[in-house]
């Protein structure tokens, strides 16, 4: 593709996306979509397809790039290749298991346990997906290690999807919105709330299509439940609880950095301190750094740090180092409908409990107590969050079910309380009797074609739609969630002037909020303020 033509390409994207956002009349849109035959044989529209780059393809990034294979992959970037292919060359047993399933009815239901949904409509469409990503998209894209080194070279690359560790996630969205790529960025948005104020700005100022994945956001059930909430139908809200097992056994938590033994091991007591030192001398030891990993690369603007299995690959999620633990990795799937359905903005007090806090890896299990002002009507609202197995007490409207241990939220109202499970999954009313009289809420709430958060972003991309959870809203839902973490690492309860993000009370705490950049490494650009 020659140079003007692809500035004419990404000129044409960029237009159609900023019409979208910006909710131009559709008169002043209605050229963009030209239909194939007016172009002739063999000549796809630029509004057909989007030309995506993936940046951390080896866990969740895989699985956006499956949802989006109707587009051109064109470049595959990962710190960790060995990795990274791993879980592509994995595709042949997903796809097989998948084929099988589809293969044969579905089994009968276990009594006593519940009924497992099986959507064999979505189900197809994650095959087709698989299929094509293996053998057209995979064989096809140029792979990288470095993503600016990806950006620099390819030009023709319309939109990135960034599911690396949290820590990344600011600095490679800020540099492909900085060349007016659209952008995909996974949950949480960002590792500091600083970075997050500055994707929201960036975004803002570029009118590019933004969008977080937290999927649940484009689920049917999660806008039920704020159809729910808003049209009253458990009165008046003052309070939430939400929660989530993690970190259960999906990755560490609550456990010492590395480290040899500083005393003699037999003058150690058999006491908490003791018992630490031996655990952290336990994973001491010479680990070099494997031929496929770019080490420096995966520490990218975080402090420098010696390679260790126990960090890497997914492990770093536990780490204050690289992830933003349990309330990151999970809070943008169970916060976000209580903050859209009651129109929460920055609390004014947030206060972390936990489990023992070493200040490297995250505790065991936390409580977090957000205090959210009245907004206009809307009464103030109380939230608490629990992780690490930790639950808010039973209602007693649920009688002999249990509350889902794997996560959920449960909002409490005038004239009754709303259940529902993560991603705002099974909205249910309490006690059953309000559920039964009630029926559903009005929708008021437009409906994502197929749930399919990606393919959704793609249409805002294209001027094709408005996207589920835009940085905008995404970079608020992601600070509170955060504010989780700033309270934790103050060890105590800080008051919290949002307008001018601002930690009043513990002036020290507000270093938490953004962090100082390794050497080397340019601060995140979103025109600095």
């Amino acid at each position: 593709m020659s140079t003007k033509t692809e500035l004419s390409r990404r000129k044409f994207l960029i237009t159609t996306a900023a019409a979208a956002v910006s909710g131009a009349a559709s008169a002043a849109s209605a050229f963009t979509i030209v239909p194939r035959h007016v172009l002739g044989r063999g000549f796809t529209p630029p509004s057909d397809t989007l030309n995506i780059a993936g940046v951390g393809v080896g866990g969740i990034g895989r699985a956006n790039l499956v949802a989006l294979a109707t587009q051109n992959i064109v470049a595959l970037c990962d710190v960790d290749w060995d990795y990274a292919g791993k879980a592509f060359e994995h595709l042949d047993v997903d796809i097989q298991t998948l084929k099988t399933r589809l293969d044969n009815p579905d089994p009968q239901p276990v009594p006593g346990m519940p009924l497992v949904e099986f959507d064999r409509v979505k189900a197809q469409k994650r095959l087709d997906g698989m299929i094509r990503l293996k053998t057209e998209h995979w064989p096809r894209a140029k792979h990288y290690q470095d993503y600016r080194e990806m950006l620099e070279r390819q030009k023709d690359i319309d939109a990135v999807v960034v599911a690396t560790a949290d820590h990344m996630h600011a600095p490679i969205a800020l540099a492909a919105m900085d060349l007016n790529k659209h952008v995909y960025v996974q949950k949480p948005l960002t590792w500091s709330v600083d970075e997050s104020r500055r994707l929201a700005r960036r975004a803002k100022e570029l009118k590019i299509a933004t969008q977080m994945g937290n999927q649940g956001h484009s689920l049917n059930d999660a806008r039920t439940t704020v159809e729910y909430i808003r049209a009253g139908a458990i009165g008046e809200v003052r309070e939430a609880h939400i929660w989530t097992n993690r970190p259960l056994g999906f990755w560490p938590q609550g456990v010492p950095r590395p480290e040899p033994l500083k005393q003699p091991l037999d003058t150690l007591k058999w006491n908490g301190p003791g018992v630490t030192a031996r655990i952290a001398n336990s994973f001491a030891g010479s680990y070099p750094v494997p031929d496929t990993v770019a080490w420096d690369l995966f520490l990218g603007v975080g402090p420098r740090v010696d390679y260790h299995p126990i960090y890497h690959p997914f492990n770093w999620r536990g780490w204050v180092d690289w992830g933003v633990g349990a309330i990151g990795d999970m809070g943008a799937h169970l916060i976000d409908h209580s903050m859209w359905a009651l129109d929460l903005g920055f609390p004014t007090s947030v206060e972390t409990v936990s489990t023992p806090f070493n200040g490297a890896s995250y505790p065991l299990a936390t409580q977090t107590f957000y205090e959210f002002p009245a907004r206009g009507k809307m009464p103030p609202v109380t939230m608490t969050w629990y992780d690490g197995g930790l639950l808010p007490r039973k209602p007693e409207e649920l009688g002999e079910e249990e509350l889902n241990k794997g996560g959920g939220a449960l909002i409490m109202g005038s004239k009754g309380k709303l259940l529902h499970d993560t991603y705002g999954a099974k909205p249910r009313l309490l006690p059953k009797s309000l559920h039964e009289s009630y029926g559903k809420p009005p929708q008021k709430l437009p409906r994502i074609p197929g749930e399919d958060h990606e393919m959704n972003w793609v249409d805002a991309a294209k001027g094709n739609a408005e996207a589920s959870c835009p940085f905008e809203y995404a970079a608020r839902l992601t600070e509170v969630m955060l504010l989780g973490v700033v309270a934790l690492r103050a060890g105590k309860k800080i008051n919290y002037d949002g307008a001018n993000m601002r930690i009043t009370n513990v002036p020290q705490a507000n270093d938490f909020l953004r962090r100082e950049y390794r050497q080397g490494w340019n601060s995140p650009s979103g025109k600095s303020g």
